[in-house]
């Protein structure tokens, strides 16, 4: 943890001429925002190894009314181009409201900054959520936190 997942409709995997935008651009800044946090005691909201966000465009999707307001409203897309993103963080407990807070206005700050020419252009919903809970089962296997923790120096005795 924290994984940052996000839903998202192909659409927005087209060229940028053609309203769709480098969704692996804005995993790289979504990810440096993560690391980028701090919490009320300046460390580190969230372990360097341990940030994943990761981003998969729907195979079958819906979206409102299928592009009809949108048309109607002088949107000169096609029928059925709305685009949809759905941004959910999972972190584990322990981290203050506070710290949700800050964290969410940030990666909300970066989401938007990302998406401020679909916002401007076409019909696009950005949604993000923070989830924190209860786990019931949580095994965790990596051999990248090992990459981020400094060697220990022994002295002679």
């Amino acid at each position: 943890m924290p994984h940052l997942v996000i839903l998202y409709t192909p659409n927005l995997d087209l060229p940028a001429d053609q309203g769709g935008t480098d969704m692996t651009a804005l995993c790289r800044a979504l990810a440096d925002t993560m690391l980028a946090q701090r919490d009320e005691a300046a460390k580190p909201v969230f372990p360097r190894g341990g940030v994943r966000v990761l981003a998969y465009p729907a195979a079958h999707f819906a979206v409102s009314d299928g592009g009809a307001a949108g048309q109607a409203a002088g949107y000169s897309g096609d029928a059925g181009s709305y685009a949809f993103v759905y941004l959910n963080l999972r972190m584990g407990r322990g981290r203050s409201a506070a710290v949700h807070a800050s964290v969410g206005a940030a990666l909300e700050t970066c989401a938007k900054a990302h998406f401020a020419t679909q916002l401007a252009q076409r019909p696009i919903g950005v949604t993000l959520q923070i989830d924190e809970g209860p786990e019931v089962f949580d095994a965790k296997n990596s051999s990248l936190h090992p990459l981020f923790t400094p060697p220990q120096t022994h002295q002679a005795t």
